[in-house]
């Protein structure tokens, strides 16, 4: 249904990288969200009333909470699609990450919510009638859920998007949790004389249920606004693209800016020989940058870091230094190496990249890295740049 919606109401609907069809896909997918939720919660909360069931009645408002996160979804995909201003030159794509935030709230108040009525459930059993109807009821729901988050699943994955992801998650939880209802209200249709409060109980899994999501529904959504650790297939590609052109010796300090599905900016330094000529680097330097934006959708800017590649004694000298770090830690990289030969010694200057997991501080890697130049030649004194990592 959504495929076919889609084809009929977004134009260029293949195109998932444009913001305005990003936005497109989540407002329908969050109207389709709306309708089916709030069938559901008519049709339970009938159910629910009619058979005196709490945990039925929870399900029911667990549906109305969901129509109004694909309020809140819609809402994120229609603010994140505005073009950058003067205030916002990044753009607003964040937006769909706070929208995805705001809806793992909603679902962890509701969480909540039928934690509370599912304990008092517990304590306070009441006498239950449950009839056809919300056995009929609660079915149809599963199925529909089910397909909620199968076409949500493949949303998120086709946008790349977190409150996609996070709506989809919603509605996996929801089929779990109405099942383990709906095995309750078809225990009790068929087994009246049974006075175990089941029905507390169902409830009260389906709020660990709904909690549950909800945290990781958080975590999801909270990570990259905090700022996540480029994806390695696409920091792969980007090295891959920028050291196929051949005046490119190496590359490093690469950093990806994520401003929001669609809106990346990457920055690295490449290494080009000092000796060439600088207009010929720049130019080339410059068809680097729009290939990469033409090929990745997004802004590239790549700073020129010259090197000594007549100096023999230099890949050798980098060859031990990085024999020195892998004994450190397998991560660690060296870059930007070069020498300034003096009077009376000669520096030995570049930049390592020290991983988060290295057990060394900063201080602690420049002693050792200090030493071990010593060790290698007497008059060689180590200049050591600690770099952290992004990629």
């Amino acid at each position: 249904m959504i495929k076919l919606l889609s084809r009929l109401f977004i134009k260029d609907y293949k195109d998932t990288q444009n913001p305005t069809v990003r936005s497109k896909y989540g407002v329908l997918s969050g109207a389709v969200g709306i309708f089916f939720n709030i069938l559901l919660f008519a049709a339970k909360l009938i159910a629910g009333i009619f058979s005196k069931s709490v945990a039925v009645i929870a399900d029911a408002f667990n549906n109305l909470s969901d129509a109004a996160a694909s309020i809140v979804t819609i809402l994120g995909f229609k603010l994140s699609s505005k073009r950058p201003d003067k205030d916002h030159p990044f753009g607003h794509g964040r937006m769909e990450y706070i929208a995805g935030l705001i809806v793992s709230f909603l679902i962890l108040i509701v969480g909540f919510e039928l934690l509370q009525s599912s304990v008092q459930a517990i304590i306070h059993p009441a006498e239950l009638d449950a009839s056809v109807f919300a056995i009929v009821a609660l079915v149809a729901s599963i199925l529909v859920k089910f397909y909620m988050f199968f076409y949500n699943s493949s949303l998120a994955k086709k946008l790349n998007s977190p409150a996609m992801k996070a709506t989809a998650k919603d509605s996996l939880n929801d089929c779990i949790s109405t099942a383990v209802v709906l095995a309750v209200t078809i225990v009790t249709h068929f087994y009246p004389e049974i006075k175990f409060p089941l029905d507390g109980i169902a409830g009260l899994v389906v709020a660990c249920f709904i909690l549950w999501g909800g945290y990781e529904s958080v975590k999801e959504t909270i990570d990259p606004l905090l700022g996540l650790k480029a994806d390695p297939e696409f920091v792969s590609a980007i090295q891959k693209t920028v050291l196929t052109h051949k005046i490119v010796c190496g590359i490093h300090d690469l950093i990806v800016h994520d401003y929001g599905p669609g809106r990346r900016m990457i920055s690295l330094h490449a290494e080009v020989p000092g000796d060439m000529n600088i207009f010929e680097i720049h130019d080339e330097i410059d068809r680097i940058e729009v290939e990469l934006a033409m090929t990745f959708g997004c802004h590239a800017t790549i700073h020129m870091d010259p090197i000594d590649t007549n100096n023999k004694e230099l890949p050798v000298l980098k060859r031990y230094l990085m024999d020195v770090c892998a004994e450190i830690n397998p991560k660690l990289s060296v870059h930007d190496l070069r020498m300034v030969t003096g009077q009376t010694h000669t520096n030995v200057i570049f930049d390592v990249v020290r991983p988060h997991d290295c057990k060394l501080s900063e201080e602690e890697l420049t002693q050792h890295l200090f030493n071990k130049v010593q060790e290698y030649n007497k008059n060689y004194y180590a200049v050591v740049c600690v770099d952290q990592e992004f990629v």
